[in-house]
């Protein structure tokens, strides 16, 4: 009633996405980013997205969990809203939708470390000994996170690992306590600031389900123990997501130390035919449990032809020639991946095309159907040469008579 431009924004985007319109009821809050359209449609890329969150959290009491939650989630809700504006009318292009997305969570992650880490600091100090360069504690980001493929319902793969060496070692404070139960505090801590539900909402969901050893594996591990792990007791499908996972904050020390580990174990020479086999077979038991498609319907991710048939072929052929060809390695996207892939003619030019221009229309789809507040389906004849194209390159590079 008050201010006519900012009903004309509502409308506008209510009319354009019912996702929008829930997001907006959810979070009131939200209707003051449409006092002014040149915020609402223009996204903000991570630096400034750091500058932010740190104003809003910046009269905030050190101890007021509360508030600090609050501002959190006000944070992630008024860029996920920039973000879905701006792709609704077209201001950004489909394919940075992610990065955006990305960038928001990324910014997230590393304040929520930061209060997290403030609140232990103060109990306990910091942990002693050879730790790491920067406080001793490096998150990862797995998964669309990890391959900065982010949707507006995504939750985020999350690990976390920590640099301690010394099991006897304590923090410095005139509380201390071990370093090691020190890192599982901040952890379960930050799990506490994205998790707890508050009068705004959830900040992310986070799954941790991808850390050493699933959901029986310790909440935080040392760089050392993971190293272990991923050289002797993984199984071929958590090399797979170890090629899609990059630090996101925390100690730079252990991101170098952890690049290095990553590009060592995802570079080791294997037999191209066993490797094969456990992909194809991890492949058909995903199909089996979550494709949701059905005579009317094709599941855009899971259907045959779909977005997981493209990544693990990519997943594949990565680690099939990253001994010969550790520039494939540098990437955890897979449209960089693929044209790595092309660059070393592992796949034809056309090939690695077709695959780019498949998945680039299935997410885009996705995209489409989460602001409609949609499952991620596509009416069955939908994508018919993109999908027949897909499938007849698995039944290539993947099937039981490879030409690839």
């Amino acid at each position: 009633m008050e201010n006519p431009l900012a009903l004309s924004q509502l409308v506008r985007l209510s009319a354009a996405s019912p996702w929008i319109s829930s997001l907006i009821a959810r979070h009131p809050l939200l209707l003051d980013e449409l006092l002014d359209p040149r915020r609402l449609y223009s996204p903000l890329k991570r630096e400034r997205l750091d500058a932010e969150l740190a104003t809003l959290l910046a009269n905030v009491a050190p101890d007021d969990l509360e508030q600090q939650m609050d501002r959190l989630r006000q944070f992630a809700q008024t860029n996920l809203l920039r973000v879905a504006a701006a792709d609704i009318t077209g201001v950004i292009p489909l394919m940075v939708v992610s990065d955006y997305l990305t960038w928001s969570a990324e910014a997230a992650v590393a304040q929520v470390l930061e209060l997290a880490w403030a609140h232990l600091e103060a109990r306990h100090g910091c942990p002693s000994g050879p730790v790491g360069r920067d406080r001793g504690l490096l998150v990862l980001g797995f998964g669309k996170l990890g391959g900065m493929e982010l949707g507006y319902k995504s939750d985020l793969d999350l690990v976390f690992l920590h640099g301690n060496q010394d099991p006897n070692a304590m923090t410095d404070g005139a509380r201390p306590v071990p370093n090691e139960v020190f890192y599982f505090r901040v952890v379960q801590r930050m799990i506490s600031l994205f998790t707890t539900r508050t009068g705004q909402g959830q900040l992310y969901e986070i799954d941790m389900r991808l850390r050493p050893n699933g959901a029986s594996g310790l909440l935080v591990s040392s760089l050392d123990a993971f190293e272990h792990y991923e050289r002797k007791e993984a199984w071929t499908w958590e090399h797979q997501a170890l090629l899609r996972a990059r630090p996101i904050a925390g100690d730079t020390g252990l991101a170098e130390r952890f690049q290095a580990i990553r590009r060592e174990v995802l570079g080791q020479a294997r037999d191209p035919e066993p490797l094969r086999a456990e992909v194809r077979e991890m492949r058909a038991k995903m199909r089996q449990n979550l494709d949701q498609g059905d005579a009317e319907h094709f599941d855009l991710k899971q259907g045959r032809g779909g977005i997981a048939d493209i990544e693990f072929m990519v997943q594949y052929l990565v680690l099939r020639w990253a001994h010969r060809y550790p520039d494939l390695l540098d990437w955890t996207d897979n449209i960089r991946q693929l044209a790595t892939l092309a660059r070393r003619q592992i796949l034809s030019e056309a090939k690695a095309r077709l695959l780019a221009d498949a998945y680039r229309g299935f997410r885009a789809a996705y995209h489409r159907n989460a602001l409609q507040d949609l499952p991620g389906l596509a009416p069955a004849t939908s994508f018919p040469q993109e999908r027949q194209g897909v499938a007849e390159l698995w039944d290539q590079i993947m099937g039981e008579s490879p030409a690839i």
